[in-house]
């Protein structure tokens, strides 16, 4: 019989909408990743149409899952952000029939993903070499803290210090204040986008080849990635820029500015901006005006600006100056908290809150896929997985019969929740 870790009273199986051709349609991909970089790039492969299995440890499972708070009905919420639309099997890669199982797994993939510290997947005995002599076109994603070159090649990798190592933090915060790390992980999230985009150029050359290769990202390269501006400024002057706060750190005025109730902002990024926001605050000699009639001179000068200005803009409501300024043609916004961004209506009319029933948690709510595509739209066909919750369909779709699936669970090499049982 099938031991199964199921709860009394949870359903079998969550419930999905039926799954569309999208875009990446036909690609397997093999999930060893946890947490967040390489679960983003998972996600991004799903949403597109890719059938994502994730492959979990059996004691606990990845580690997002253990993340207590918040819980939407005992299921932890950051986990159900970042695996949607995945399938999952929880194998034991320590034990020799689970390396076996995932082995056999890897011939019919086209990508799997890890994050692992560099030379575990090979301390496991399932590093590239050995995995392509099972598939030659498979795609081995990689990411890890500082790549798999250089000094640092062997160290860990965490997103708040790979924003320190990077410069990021050095940037960021108020002037004089003490460095800050963004208040997301960006480093994560980027090494996830990236991952994505160097697994689908992969991917490109496999259709026309059927040559695989490995593909890998890091944090530190995520993090310095977004340093465009700052390092054309040090590379062009010598100078290592510091934190701004909300201001640009090349035009200016574009920040944010207090009103008489709320943060506004405001953005002068070029010269026709600069007179448009002028006319608006009725100091249309601004334009004119030598410390300010170039962006140039507005830098220099930017201190003395943002006094004038932020005194002009206290005297009227947000309300009022975001009206003006939209009439006026000025890039200007209000600063949202979380809440507020993710329920106004053009984030809702733009898919980017995505509601799911989960079999447990109920109604779950994530971020919808940010790129959009006219033919093949991203679709979001199912929740988060449970633990093991496929681990039986998965292998049955392997090639295991019903009697070695119940000899892989007394083993301990697997745990399943789903009932559903393989061919016998």
């Amino acid at each position: 019989m099938h031991n199964d870790t199921q709860r009394d009273g949870q359903p079998d199986k969550q419930p999905e909408t039926p799954r569309p051709a999208g875009a990446l349609a036909g690609m397997r991909v093999i999930e060893l990743s946890q947490i967040m970089a390489g679960p983003t790039c998972g996600m991004m492969l799903a949403d597109m149409g890719a059938d994502v299995i994730k492959v979990e440890k059996i004691d606990g499972g990845d580690d997002s899952r253990q993340y207590r708070d918040p819980q939407i009905n005992g299921i932890s919420a950051p986990y159900l952000m970042l695996n949607r639309n995945k399938r999952a099997i929880a194998l034991d890669l320590k034990h020799p029939e689970g390396k076996k199982v995932l082995l056999r797994m890897i011939r019919d993939a086209d990508v799997v993903t890890e994050n692992f510290r560099k030379g575990t997947m090979e301390k496991l005995g399932l590093g590239y070499d050995r995995l392509r002599q099972e598939n030659p076109g498979l795609i081995y994603c990689a990411v890890s803290g500082y790549g798999t070159t250089g000094p640092y090649a062997d160290k860990g990798g965490f997103d708040l210090v790979a924003q320190g190592f990077s410069g990021l933090m050095a940037i960021t915060g108020e002037p004089g204040g003490p460095p800050l790390r963004t208040g997301n992980s960006v480093a994560d999230i980027n090494a996830g986008l990236l991952a994505a985009f160097g697994v689908l150029a992969a991917y490109q050359h496999k259709q026309r080849t059927g040559e695989g290769q490995i593909v890998e990202t890091s944090l530190l390269e995520a993090s310095l990635q977004q340093l465009y501006w700052h390092a054309a400024i040090y590379f062009g002057s010598g100078v290592s820029p510091g934190p701004t706060g909300s201001a640009h750190v090349l035009s200016a005025p574009y920040q944010a500015f207090p009103t008489a109730t709320d943060w506004i902002i405001i953005g002068g990024a070029n010269e026709k901006n600069w007179q448009r926001i002028a006319q608006a605050l009725d100091k249309p000699e601004w334009a004119e005006d030598p410390r300010y009639a170039r962006n140039r001179d507005r830098m220099q000068n930017r201190d003395q600006l943002v006094e004038e200005m932020s005194a002009i803009l206290k005297t009227r409501s947000a309300e009022e100056w975001l009206d003006v300024f939209d009439a006026a043609g000025v890039p200007a916004g209000p600063v949202h908290s979380i809440a507020q961004a993710l329920s106004h209506p053009q984030t809702i009319a733009r898919g980017m809150v995505v509601e799911q029933d989960h079999p447990v948690a109920g109604k779950v709510r994530t971020v919808g896929m940010p790129v959009k595509l006219s033919a093949t739209p991203a679709h979001y066909h199912r929740a988060a997985p449970r633990l093991g919750e496929d681990t039986i369909a998965i292998l049955g779709e392997f090639g295991y019969g019903a009697a070695e699936i119940d000899a892989l669970i007394e083993a301990g090499v697997v745990t399943a929740v789903d009932r559903e049982r393989a061919p016998a």
